[in-house]
């Protein structure tokens, strides 16, 4: 990635915003459409690759995932997840941001795409052990609200985003407890804040992410 300069943490992140999204978060009621991810060795060997539409994945894998997948929204706001904003001159062409809007715009379809972001995390993330990226794809119907802020039936708008989970995998490719990941972009109540990020982990694991964009 061609870019330079760091990300700028400055906001705060609302716990309400998050749990809007993880209450959804079930086999019964996700709205996540599709899957992707990477394995990766600790020297940075992409072992293999996968792509699948989450309807597709049995109910017990539908539970699992769900599971990775929620630990970075749910995770304790302010402290264990923290919000980042991307500087406008790391937002151009070649840029992290750039990349990842790409794959969410769509849907996690992008193959190459992906293939890139793959492999700037094996070149950056550093561990001991073999790990999973697994990236997430969903669709957030937000619900609409009266002037008194009861939410009302219909939806308004939609939020469409991209998790990220990077977890620890043992030899038959099973994952751990995710120890660092991301939400991109942003949310805050009625849409997307489109240059900011949520990054998910200690500040060991996290500055590992943040990374990625320098």
């Amino acid at each position: 990635m061609n870019q330079a300069g760091s990300l700028i943490r400055e906001m705060k992140i609302d716990r309400e915003d998050m749990l809007a999204l993880t209450r959804r978060m079930t086999v019964k009621r996700t709205s996540i459409t599709r899957i992707a991810g990477a394995y990766i060795d600790p020297d940075g060997i992409i072992d293999g690759t996968f792509n699948i539409r989450f309807l597709k994945l049995s109910e017990s894998e539908k539970a699992r995932n769900l599971e990775i997948a929620k630990a970075i929204p749910f995770a304790e706001t302010n402290v264990r997840l923290r919000r980042y904003m991307i500087p406008e001159e790391m937002t151009g062409k070649g840029s992290m941001w750039q990349l990842l809007t790409g794959a969410k715009t769509s849907g996690l379809e992008n193959d190459a795409l992906l293939d890139v972001f793959y492999e700037i995390v094996a070149e950056n993330y550093r561990t001991d052990h073999e790990y999973g990226v697994f990236l997430f794809h969903d669709r957030y119907d937000i619900p609409a609200k009266a002037a008194d802020h009861e939410r009302l039936g219909e939806s308004e708008q939609t939020f469409e985003y991209l998790i990220c989970a990077i977890c620890p995998v043992n030899g038959d490719y099973e994952a751990g407890e995710p120890e660092c990941g991301f939400l991109f972009p942003a949310y805050s109540d009625g849409g997307a804040l489109i240059r900011c990020m949520d990054i998910f982990g200690s500040r060991e694991k996290s500055f590992l992410v943040k990374r990625l964009f320098s």
